[in-house]
């Protein structure tokens, strides 16, 4: 059975030591996203790895620690004023519900944003009923259990 999200929610991502962030869910948006910083692409003993900070010093949750992923790929991804770009993909766990599940994420400049990160419909797609009238639903049935 499909879970019911709102538009927006709160969510873990405990591979990227993220947790109570806020979210965005959008079903217009194809690709999900995360707000970093500092992204570049090294190369170490002929292997590639792509660093990366998240959020902004500003924001609550920043920790300073940049991430470095092994397994990454480029993807071209068409951003909300649709134009083209080339951006960095990592694959990471997203905790919602209590529940935990894989999920892509693109390495993207978020700043001019209300929210850090942006569920699109890859990630919705047979998981999620999406009720843009509500908000963080999965916040509000985990109190229900406590």
């Amino acid at each position: 059975m499909k879970r019911k999200l709102g538009r927006t929610d709160i969510a873990n991502f405990p591979e990227l030591q993220l947790s109570q962030i806020d979210i965005k869910v959008d079903t217009g948006a194809y690709t999900s996203s995360i707000h970093c910083h500092e992204v570049k692409e090294v190369i170490v003993a002929n292997e590639s790895f792509i660093q990366f900070k998240l959020l902004d010093p500003f924001h609550e949750h920043y920790n300073e620690k940049e991430f470095v992923f092994r397994n990454y790929k480029k993807k071209s991804v068409k951003s909300s004023s649709g134009v083209a770009e080339e951006r960095f993909v990592i694959e990471t766990i997203i905790e919602i519900f209590g529940e935990y599940f894989p999920i892509e994420l693109t390495l993207s400049n978020r700043s001019t944003m209300k929210y850090p990160i942006l569920l699109g419909r890859k990630f919705l797609t047979k998981r999620f009923i999406v009720d843009p009238s509500k908000t963080n639903l999965s916040t509000k049935q985990t109190e229900k259990k406590s």
